[in-house]
């Protein structure tokens, strides 16, 4: 399976009829993988706490007074962009750094690095220029944003060696990955505010959780090669775990949405999210690795749901 994997210049955890496979050159593939574009769930997890944030932020800002709704619009599609380049920026980084791990991994020993299909300094060139877009993205924000953004770097820095020193290494990539959940906020009014910051503690919870059960896949091949997660740290009773995370989770998302004054389609929004990370803990078989990939791409629509009720809690203040 390994094998045919990299003789048709798959990688054995990414869907086969993603677009990447239908309209890029065969070519094109190894650096698409890189970048993980063929895996859409790490840049949509990304960028859902910066979208949150800035319908947050505009929602708070439109009882103070007039909205520009044409510069909110304009983050949103800051947020997108930068997070499909910093998202494959950052995978990039953590194949160079992890290219021994991967392969001894069963799951990831097809990916571009470890398969030979992409030599390290192409990789390293490839992860420059996807930063550069992402610094493109950054600058055309105010200054407190572009700060922050930098700041970000260090978390994403620590996080590929994160797994070689603590039980932990998903509370490092929710350090990383929830970083948006205060940009949005500081995009819109050059500055912060309790509600962002609570909404940051909301998303770092909520990436230890759905990462734990994405780490399930890899527990036994962690264990071998002495690599340290979650997964291995909660073994066989990641439920009580999870409940606490999730739980701190929906708590925070709450009290931000209090902090902000939001309305009640965002805490309809919220209750129906609440009962998508329940069913995520209810169902859960560490022991199929399949079903825990499933449950953690769920996570997806958990982040578009809390958009969406935002968004339309932002459309009613507008009318």
């Amino acid at each position: 399976m390994e094998t045919s994997n990299i003789d048709t210049g798959r990688v054995a955890d990414a869907p086969s009829r993603n677009w990447v496979y239908r309209a890029l050159p065969r070519g094109v593939w190894p650096y698409a993988q890189l970048a993980r574009w063929d895996r859409p769930i790490g840049w949509q997890l990304l960028m859902w706490p910066c979208f949150w944030s800035a319908t947050l932020a505009a929602i708070a800002a439109a009882e103070q007074g007039p909205l520009s709704t044409g510069r909110f619009f304009a983050h949103l599609l800051l947020f997108f962009i930068g997070s499909v380049a910093m998202r494959g920026a950052g995978c990039t980084y953590n194949d160079i750094i992890d290219h021994k791990i991967d392969e001894a991994v069963a799951r990831t020993r097809s990916r571009p690095l470890p398969s030979g299909r992409v030599s390290r300094r192409a990789a390293k060139l490839f992860m420059v220029g996807q930063a550069l877009i992402g610094l493109v993205v950054l600058l055309q924000f105010n200054s407190v944003a572009i700060l922050l953004g930098i700041a970000s770097l260090a978390f994403v820095a620590i996080y590929p060696f994160a797994k070689r020193f603590t039980d932990w290494p998903q509370f490092f990539l929710g350090l990383a990955f929830s970083w948006g959940a205060i940009m949005g906020w500081a995009a819109e009014f050059g500055s912060l505010a309790a509600a962002p910051l609570v909404l940051y503690l909301a998303a770092i919870a909520w990436t230890v959780g759905y990462d734990t059960i994405y780490a399930y896949q890899d527990r036994e091949d962690d264990a071998l090669v002495g690599v340290r997660s979650t997964a291995r740290r909660f073994g066989e009773t990641p439920r009580p775990w999870l409940l606490a995370l999730y739980g701190v989770t929906v708590a925070l998302v709450a009290l931000a949405f209090l902090l902000a004054g939001v309305g009640l389609l965002s805490f309809l929004a919220l209750l129906m999210a609440t009962l998508l990370l329940g069913w995520q803990i209810l169902v859960l078989d560490i022991h199929d690795q399949a079903q825990c990939l499933a449950l953690f791409r769920m996570n997806g629509t958990v982040g578009l749901i809390l958009f969406l009720g935002l968004l339309a809690d932002l459309a009613l203040r507008l009318i």
